[in-house]
């Protein structure tokens, strides 16, 4: 029937959110599979706008299941809230949201140690959303983290949040703090423990099963493939497998249910935090960019860097993705400007490199330039009502990329967007 993995193709926020609710209709199952309240989805739904940081996208459709994989950390207390959320707008998650027994949870001392380490760093932060996701990743990496199917044994619990406590200490110590009490950590989790029990399950079991049963499954990563731990601007990176592969280990379904990855980018580019970002412009350009593109985080309300089109990472992301399709969203930003850029390599040490080196700092993008178009294209259902040159930008992304564009968003609406080919 069909599996889809959709992943970031840049450093995250490009409306990863919207793909996966127009898509979602047409599957049955909608996994987030990776990363934590740290990456937001906005959805704009008619006249309502909806904010999600761990639940999947898919909620929105009646008939979808969805799942929060084992490869996710998961904030019990935020969980809980957006549950509410759902509840109050008459969304039901009853046997409809599902929660991997093998899922991590963030926990008080993780959050606390997150804003204690960036501040500690001063001008050498990484950029953080501070919500505890590093330091979760770090336990479940050093085999003392706390996860969702541990919570039917509440002393198997309080004997890992107290192991993961003394790892700490010192560290706490170091910074010039105390942690949380084991006591306090394990009321926190007592308090929400009875709600979040009946969505706990064996969720690689459960999407075998739908996967045999001839269902269409829907993979969505969080962030983006320039933020992915092995494959990103490292150290300036999350800390996830934010590419596609990370579907598989995190989702728990192996690679050969996998039919194709569509690859999200927007029409220009953006980044939070910190970290090298070759083609970002300070000028009246990066302005429009910011105020018509309304670029602030939905988790952090942070401003976001913003510059011109990086196909020579889109490139890179395609390579390391198996990307077989692409989504270009936000095109209308672009709207009004005399002339548009994108990045078609870099100038490194005295050539040009076709492809992101190991480190990207220090590197001067090498711009190719584009007319611009005056036309509002919010309206544009179909290509040939776009722009002669919105269309000609979109050949040269297709050209460069190698890969065809299935999907264009004029928009931040659900119907603001052009479907140019199927996918499955």
């Amino acid at each position: 029937m069909g599996t889809l993995v959709i992943v970031g193709a840049q450093w995250g926020d490009e409306g990863k959110g919207k793909v996966v609710d127009l898509l979602s209709d047409r599957f049955d199952v909608v996994v987030r599979y990776a990363g934590g309240p740290n990456a937001g989805h906005t959805l704009v739904v008619g006249d309502d706008k909806l904010v999600f940081r761990l639940v999947p996208s898919g909620i929105l459709r009646p008939h979808v299941s969805c799942v929060l994989g084992h490869g996710m950390v998961i904030n019990p207390g935020s969980l809980l809230e957006e549950i509410d959320q759902l509840i109050e707008r008459d969304i039901s998650v009853q046997d409809r949201l599902w929660i991997s027994d093998r899922a991590h949870l963030i926990l008080p001392y993780h959050i606390a140690l997150d804003g204690l380490r960036e501040r500690a760093l001063g001008a050498q932060k990484i950029g953080t959303t501070k919500r505890g996701i590093g330091p979760c990743y770090e336990d479940k990496v050093g085999r003392r983290g706390v996860r969702s199917g541990d919570l039917f044994d509440l002393s198997l619990t309080r004997k890992r949040v107290t192991q993961a406590l003394t790892g700490w200490a010192p560290v706490f110590a170091s910074l010039g703090a105390s942690p949380p009490s084991s006591d306090d950590v394990m009321a926190g989790l007592t308090a929400h423990r009875q709600r979040l029990l009946p969505l706990i399950r064996d969720t690689a079991a459960f999407l075998d099963q739908r996967a045999r049963d001839n269902n269409r499954i829907l993979l969505e990563g969080a962030q983006g493939t320039l933020l992915d731990l092995d494959h990103g601007t490292y150290p300036f990176v999350t800390s996830s497998s934010a590419v596609a592969g990370g579907a598989c280990t995190g989702g728990g379904i192996g690679p050969s249910h996998i039919d194709a990855v569509l690859g999200i980018t927007k029409a220009y580019t953006t980044r939070v935090g910190s970290g090298p970002f070759p083609t970002e412009v300070h000028d009246h350009h990066g302005e429009h960019l910011c105020r018509v593109g309304h670029e602030f985080g939905s988790v952090t309300g942070r401003p976001r860097r913003a510059g011109w089109l990086d196909l020579a990472a889109l490139r890179y992301a395609r390579i390391v993705n198996g990307l077989t399709h692409l989504a270009v969203t936000k095109l209308d930003v672009l709207s009004g400007l005399p002339e548009v850029y994108s990045a078609v390599g870099y100038h490194l040490d005295g050539e040009v490199v076709p492809l992101p080196p190991r480190n990207l700092a220090g590197v001067r993008p090498q711009l190719q330039a584009h007319p611009g178009w005056t036309e509002d294209i919010s309206g544009c259902r179909t290509l040939a009502q776009l722009p002669k040159n919105a269309r000609t930008f979109l050949d040269h992304i297709q050209q460069f990329s190698q890969l065809p564009i299935a999907i264009v968003s004029v928009g931040p609406r659900r119907d603001q967007t052009i479907m140019v080919t199927d996918i499955l």
